[in-house]
């Protein structure tokens, strides 16, 4: 049986390896109309943001991009916690008046409880 760390690389790699082609291909940004954001954005914006002040007390807000973000449905699972969305883009946080580019992954289970948030420098 597979660890929980290891389940999570190779469901984060499979992730990737289904969105990242979408998010590069298609219209340009200048073509694609704005997006309102989502529940799912909202939803991975709040616990995201709790989860970096727990870390980062600086970090003053958290803003995910709706127009670089893929809300993607899922029906997969790690280990036995089945995630039911996941949602890719570019993310900024602020810091004492400096943003800074990141991508952020966020994994949605059931009733729309997010699993995890992650969050990397470009």
């Amino acid at each position: 049986m597979r660890s929980s760390k290891s389940a999570l690389t190779t469901l984060l790699v499979a992730a990737a390896a289904v969105i990242l082609p979408a998010m590069s291909g298609g219209a340009s940004a200048q073509e694609a109309p704005k997006r309102p954001p989502s529940p799912e954005l909202d939803a991975c914006r709040t616990t995201g943001l709790m989860a970096l002040k727990e870390r980062n007390p600086p970090v003053s807000d958290l803003v995910l991009d709706p127009d670089s973000s893929v809300v993607a449905k899922a029906d997969t699972k790690v280990e036995d916690t089945p995630v039911r969305v996941v949602v890719m883009g570019d993310a900024y946080l602020e810091r004492k008046g400096t943003e800074k580019p990141h991508r952020y992954l966020c994994l949605i289970g059931d009733k729309g409880k997010v699993l995890l948030t992650f969050f990397t420098q470009q």
